[in-house]
Parts: structure tokens; sequence; C-alpha cells
């Protein structure tokens, strides 16, 4: 009986080994897609005393949306802009900058090819529109940038290769925003960036 209970033992510890081995090794493997960053551009300093991150934008998870199967969120992306890009530089002021995504879309359609020997293609189109605002007591001044990409890929396109080429897609998005947003602070919201330079004519 002893030596059974001792078997038992050893069962029970190889099964406990066994997990933590495939628990490290679930922790240790790197992930294929990573997360974008913008800390690698000086953070544009705005005259307000918070910066505020919303978002209105409500995935549906039903076709033609399919804006929840990319490896890298739009939504989150954009946030991650906001909170890198974006920096509160006066906290002695009343004024709260609004950081607002209303939309971060991916819609997918289906384009019959018409022809006997060329496939059926797949049809994306990314979207992404952000305001920002500048509220300040009763008044308020606010920019707005809309941003889009599409993408198209056979029908018969493997996963593996679907999320690389979306993964670029969203890459490539963002470029244009971060450009876009960047501009359109400096001329549109140019009275709340700190030191700023820049002379708009109105």
């Amino acid at each position: 009986m002893r030596k059974w209970f001792k078997m038992l033992g050893l069962g029970a510890l190889a099964l406990v080994l066994n997990a933590c081995t495939t628990m490290n090794n679930n922790t240790a493997m790197p992930e294929r897609f990573s997360d974008l960053h913008f800390d690698n551009k000086a953070p544009i300093p705005l005259t307000v005393k918070t910066v505020e991150i919303k978002s209105e934008f409500t995935p549906s998870f039903t076709r033609p949306n399919v804006e929840h199967l990319l490896p890298v969120s739009i939504e989150k992306t954009a946030k991650t802009w906001a909170k890198e890009r974006l920096e509160a530089a006066d906290f002695s002021s009343d004024r709260v900058a609004e950081f607002i995504i209303q939309d971060a879309s991916v819609t997918e359609t289906e384009e019959k090819s018409g022809q006997l020997l060329m496939k059926d293609r797949l049809k994306y189109h990314a979207n992404l529109k952000v305001l920002l605002r500048v509220v300040e007591k009763q008044t308020s001044a606010a920019t707005e940038v809309g941003v889009w990409r599409d993408l198209t890929m056979a029908v018969d396109t493997g996963i593996e290769d679907k999320e690389q080429h979306w993964n670029e897609m969203v890459i490539k998005l963002f470029k244009v925003f971060d450009e876009n947003m960047e501009k359109n602070i400096n001329q549109s919201l140019n009275m709340y960036v700190k030191d700023n330079q820049t002379i708009t004519n109105y």
C-alpha cells in the first residue's frame, strides 16, 4: 500500500512539472504580431490639464465587419497613439483635450472575378476616424482626421498570409493617420500647442 501511494505521489509530481513546463513554454513563445507604438517620435505638448481618451466605436462582431479578426486592433492602436503622442503640459489650466475614436472598422466584401481562370477576391476596407477636441469652459476647438486603407487578396488566401496582409494594412493606415493628425493639430489647434511657432492665417 505504501509503495502504491509513493508511485501515486510521483505521478502527481510529474503532472505538476509537466504543467509548469507547458506554461513556461507558452509564456516564452513570442507574439507573432506586436502592438504598434509611436514613442519613437516626440510627444505633442498641449496646454491642457488632462488628455481624455474615449471611444464611441462599438464592434458588431458580425460580417461584413471583421475588425475583431485582425491581429492588431485599430481601436487599441489609436488609444496607444493618443497615450504616446499627446501630452498634457499645463496642469494649472482647466482645459481638457478629448481624443474621441468615432470609427475603427474593417469590412470585408467578396468580389466575383467574372472570368473563368481568375479567382474571386476579398476586399478589405479599414477606416479610422478620430475627433480631437480641446474644451475650455464654454468654448471648444476641434480637429477631425479620417483615414482609410483598402486591401485586396485572393479568396483562398490562407489565414497566416491574411494576418500578415492585415498587419501591413494597419501599419500603413497609422502612418498616414500620424502624419495627418500632427499636421492638423499644428494648424487647427496651434493655439493649444505649447511653444508652438506656427502662424496660421484664418
